[in-house]
């Protein structure tokens, strides 16, 4: 019986890619700004187990998968099906669908923090995208993926910081001091969340923050 061996070395090629999707999906995506959005999210209102780890993954991974549509079909089309036609070599293909992500990568990344990895890696200040390495470029992009991340997670925490405030000083001059003040300001984080509609709130702003 003869074995068709280019369908072999796809299989083999999907189960090794299969392998390096959680890495990527952290690396070269969206994923990591969302979820720690959401971890920022959980963590003002001061709900420690809720939702819990499971949901705010499952809804970072699908709201990853939204943003990156645009690039997961430019890959599909341009390097997927061609290599599954047998148009292209994977060679041709894995740098085809490359350019996606680069794409994506250099819209999100900020000039600062690819010379910073570009001078870490004692290379020549770019003049055009091309110049710059993809080994350069995934890193400093995941930097700027903190950096925005923990920007807009500065400005969720700063309501909630008001309430609390607010509860802090009311309980203080009312001579309430043994009683926790999180206690008190737990239900009026959760009134105001669902009062501004906050989860459409942060959706909008995780959707729009990615260019």
């Amino acid at each position: 019986m003869k074995i068709d061996t280019s369908n072999a070395v796809q299989i083999l090629l999907l189960v090794g890619g299969l392998s390096l999707v959680p890495a990527l999906l952290f690396t070269v995506t969206g994923f990591s700004r969302i979820l720690i959005v959401l971890g920022f999210i959980r963590s003002a209102m001061g709900t420690t187990t809720t939702p819990p780890n499971q949901v705010l993954v499952g809804i970072a991974l699908f709201l990853t998968l939204f943003v990156m549509q645009p690039t997961i079909s430019a890959i599909k089309t341009d390097a997927w099906d061609p290599l599954v036609h047998h148009q292209i070599s994977t060679t041709t293909a894995i740098s085809r669908a490359e350019e996606p992500l680069r794409e994506f990568m250099f819209r999100q990344v900020s000039g600062e923090d690819i010379s910073l990895f570009m001078s870490l890696a004692h290379k020549p200040s770019p003049d055009t995208r091309a110049q710059v390495p993809t080994y350069v470029l995934i890193p400093a992009f995941i930097l700027s993926e903190l950096k925005t991340a923990f920007e807009i997670g500065f400005l969720i925490f700063l309501p909630f910081l008001i309430i609390d405030l607010i509860v802090s000083s009311t309980l203080m001059s009312m001579g309430m001091i043994m009683l926790p003040p999180t206690f008190i300001s737990l239900p009026f984080k959760i009134l105001l969340f669902v009062l501004v509609d906050g989860w459409d709130l942060i959706t909008r702003s995780l959707v729009a923050s990615f260019h």
